[in-house]
C-alpha cells in the first residue's frame, strides 16, 4: 500500500504547494535533529522530508494521485503508464536519456537526504572491555541556521529555471536507425532541480547547509572489537536543502595489549616459570583485564607447553552478559649458567633418580604439545 504522504505532512490533498511548504517547514523545526536529538524525531524528520521531496515534485506527486508511490523499488512503483513503466528505462540504457515513450523525468527535489559517515576511533583492551562513552570531534554538513535549510537570503524564493523551463532536464532529438528518438540530459543551469535561487543566502551559497566541527559523545558498549561498526543514527551528513541528516558510523581500531592476545571472547598470555617451579608448585597472581589481580594455581610436575584455563575470565560477548575463558600458556624456563654448588644439588638429585635419563620416543608416543605433535598440525592445515 501506498504512503500516505499528505497525511504525514498533515495537508489535505488538494493543498497548494505554499501550504506543503509552510507545513513541512512547522514540522521540520520541531523535529530536526539539531534541535531534537531523540530518535524517534530523527526517524520522523526523515518522514517529513521524504514527504515533502514527493510532494514537492509535481511529476512525483501526480503518481501518488494516482495511487502509486514514487519512492518504493517494486513493481508499478512511480509508473508512467499503465503497466509501461519499464519502457523509458529501455531507450534510457540505450541513448542515455528519456524517451518520448517513458515519459519526462521531471525536476529532482531540492530537499535531498544527506550522506552516512564514518570516523575510526583506537580502544584499548581495557576499553572495549568495559565500554567507554568516547568523545570524538566530527566535521560535516550541517543545518545552515541563517536560512533554515532554504538556501535562499531573506524572504526572497527560488524562480523558475529558465533554461529548462523548470523541467530540471533538456530534451533533444537524434536520428538513429529506429528513426527520431528523443533524449534528455540534466539541465547544466539548475543542475536537475528546476528552479534556481537568484538571491542565495550569504552562509551556506543556496546550498542549504554549511560545515561545522562538532563534539560528540559515541557510547562504545562493553565486547566491541576490532573493525566493528556503532551507528548513530542522524548523526551524518545533512542533505542539501536541509534534508534528513545520514548515519555517523564510528569504526573500532583495538589497539595490541601488551600482555594479553585477544582471539574473538578469549584471552591469551604467557606465563615463564623456573623449572623448580613447574615440579615443586607454585602460585603465579595474574593481573586480568575485568577482575584484576587473580591467583593461578600452578600444580606440581608441570610440563611445559602446558595451558592453564580460567573459565569466564575472557572478554565480554557483546550484548550477552557472558564472558570468554583465559588461557595461561606455560613456558618453563631452564637455567644456563649455575654455579658450583648448584650443580652439585642437580648432581645429587639426579642421583637420586637414577631412571631419568635422555632417550628417543618414536612419534606414536610422544607426548602431547611436543615437537612432532607441532609438526602434525602444521602438515595438516
Amino acid at each position: 500500500m501506498a504512503r500516505d504522504y499528505y497525511g504525514t505532512l498533515g495537508v489535505e490533498r488538494n493543498a497548494s504547494d505554499q501550504e506543503i511548504k509552510r507545513a513541512y517547514r512547522k514540522l521540520a523545526r520541531e523535529f530536526h535533529p539539531d534541535v531534537n536529538p531523540d530518535e524517534a524525531a530523527q526517524a520522523r524528520f526523515k518522514e517529513i522530508s521524504a514527504a515533502y521531496e514527493v510532494l514537492s515534485d509535481p511529476e512525483k506527486r501526480r503518481i501518488v494521485d494516482l495511487g502509486g508511490d514514487p519512492l518504493e523499488s517494486g513493481p508499478g512503483a512511480g509508473f508512467s503508464g499503465a503497466g509501461f513503466g519499464g519502457l523509458g528505462d529501455v531507450f534510457e540504457a540505450f541513448f542515455g536519456g528519456a524517451s518520448a515513450a517513458g515519459g519526462r523525468r521531471g525536476p529532482r527535489g531540492r530537499v535531498q537526504p544527506g550522506s552516512d559517515s564514518l570516523l575510526r576511533t583506537k580502544l584499548t583492551l581495557e576499553e572495549c572491555a568495559t565500554g567507554v562513552a568516547k568523545h570524538i570531534t566530527v566535521d560535516t554538513a550541517i543545518l545552515c541556521d541563517l536560512c533554515g535549510g532554504k538556501g535562499t537570503n531573506g524572504n526572497s524564493k527560488p524562480v523558475r529555471c529558465d533554461t529548462c523551463h523548470g523541467m530540471g532536464e533538456i530534451q533533444t532529438v537524434q536520428r538513429s536507425f529506429l528513426g527520431q528518438v528523443m533524449t534528455s540530459r540534466q539541465c547544466p543551469t539548475c543542475r536537475g532541480l528546476g528552479e534556481v535561487i537568484p538571491d542565495p543566502c550569504h552562509k551556506c551559497g543556496g546550498d542549504g547547509r554549511v560545515r561545522s566541527r562538532r563534539d560528540i559523545t559515541a557510547r562504545i558498549p562493553a565486547g566491541v572489537a576490532n573493525g566493528m561498526r556503532i551507528r548513530l543514527a542522524g548523526q551524518g551528513e545533512v542533505g542539501p536543502g536541509g534534508g534528513p541528516a545520514g548515519d555517523l558510523y564510528i569504526e573500532v581500531a583495538e589497539q595490541q595489549h601488551e600482555t594479553f592476545m585477544r582471539d574473538g571472547d578469549d584471552l591469551h598470555c604467557t606465563i615463564r616459570i623456573p623449572m623448580v617451579d613447574a615440579a615443586l608448585g607454585t602460585t603465579v597472581v595474574v593481573d586480568a583485564i575485568l577482575d584484576g589481580p587473580t591467583e593461578l594455581t600452578i600444580e606440581p610436575g608441570t610440563q611445559p607447553n602446558a595451558v592453564i584455563l580460567l573459565a569466564g575470565h575472557g572478554m565480554p560477548r557483546l550484548r550477552s552478559g557472558q564472558r570468554g575463558d583465559l588461557h595461561a600458556h606455560l613456558e618453563v624456563v631452564v637455567p644456563t649458567k649455575l654455579d658450583h654448588k648448584q650443580a652439585e644439588l642437580l648432581r645429587e638429585y639426579k642421583g637420586l633418580r637414577p631412571r631419568d635419563h635422555a632417550e628417543v620416543v618414536s612419534v606414536g608416543t610422544a607426548h602431547q604439545g611436543g615437537l612432532f605433535s607441532r609438526l602434525r598440525a602444521s602438515f595438516s592445515r
